[in-house]
């Protein structure tokens, strides 16, 4: 849909957008058409979209030729997008992806995520989707410039922090594009980024306690510019530094998810 489009929908329905809920609507069919290529979608695949608003993109999705799942929050948009996608195979849910049960939800057959999602919650909803979703096996996801590159940072990146990690543990992530904030009603002050993630068949490290470990990243990203005997000093000693093989003067950036997993196991 076109802004003009969107904001007729909108003022026929007497729905004002939330900023609260972080609402840009995406408003530019190219681009809508050109997210649904990158997330290479094929007819008969199953998408389930997070937040499709007023559903420019949940139309292109489609038009692929997939059956769509649309999680939208605020239901106040909820008949807008109804009347939106009538008569196409899509299915509109009233929920929170936050919250959602996604087994109860998606059942076990597999997905893939499509979303344009809010600033606020991006991150939190990735990295939820990976570890409590394993039937989503692929996401493309729009998300703030900065939040993307840092889901998809490596060691030796700027942006590399707990998140890329915690990603990095369960799939491959890569920035694929970026999107002009042009294309959006209403306009947001920030660039967003087109973020793909392909889900690991089976974990790329070995590790006793998943969740110790990303409580040792946490705990050594918590401060930046400390050294790890800092920021770890009362969980890990020297001992244990030397057995995981993990230097206890270097920073939490120049760890990569092997060492982190050593450092956790010792």
């Amino acid at each position: 849909m076109t802004p003009s489009e969107i904001r007729e929908l909108l003022a026929r329905h007497g729905v004002r957008q939330s900023r609260a809920l972080g609402q840009n609507f995406l408003a530019d069919p190219n681009t809508a058409r050109r997210i649904v290529r990158l997330a290479e979608v094929r007819r008969g695949e199953r998408v389930v979209e997070v937040g499709p608003g007023v559903g420019s993109l949940t139309v292109a999705l489609a038009d692929a030729g997939a059956h769509v799942c649309a999680i939208e929050l605020d239901r106040h948009l909820v008949p807008i997008l109804e009347e939106v996608v009538a008569g196409l195979d899509v299915s509109v849910v009233h929920d929170d992806a936050l919250h959602v049960d996604w087994d109860a939800r998606l059942g076990s057959r597999s997905w893939i995520m499509v979303a344009n999602l809010p600033y606020n919650v991006a991150a939190t909803v990735v990295v939820r989707a990976l570890e409590t979703a394993p039937m989503i096996k692929r996401l493309l996801v729009m998300v703030q410039r900065e939040v993307g590159e840092r889901l998809a940072a490596g060691v030796g990146d700027d942006a590399y922090g707990a998140v890329s990690v915690k990603v990095a543990f369960y799939a491959t992530a890569k920035v694929v594009g970026t999107v002009s904030p042009n294309v959006f009603v209403p306009k947001p002050k920030v660039e967003s980024a087109l973020v793909r993630f392909v889900r690991h068949e089976c974990a790329p490290v070995s590790v006793d306690d998943v969740g110790r470990m990303f409580d040792l990243v946490r705990a050594g990203f918590a401060t930046r510019r400390k050294t790890l005997r800092n920021t770890l000093g009362g969980r890990v000693d020297a001992e244990r530094f030397a057995k995981a093989r993990v230097d206890p003067q270097a920073r939490a950036e120049t760890l990569s998810l092997a060492d982190w997993a050593r450092l956790a196991d010792a």
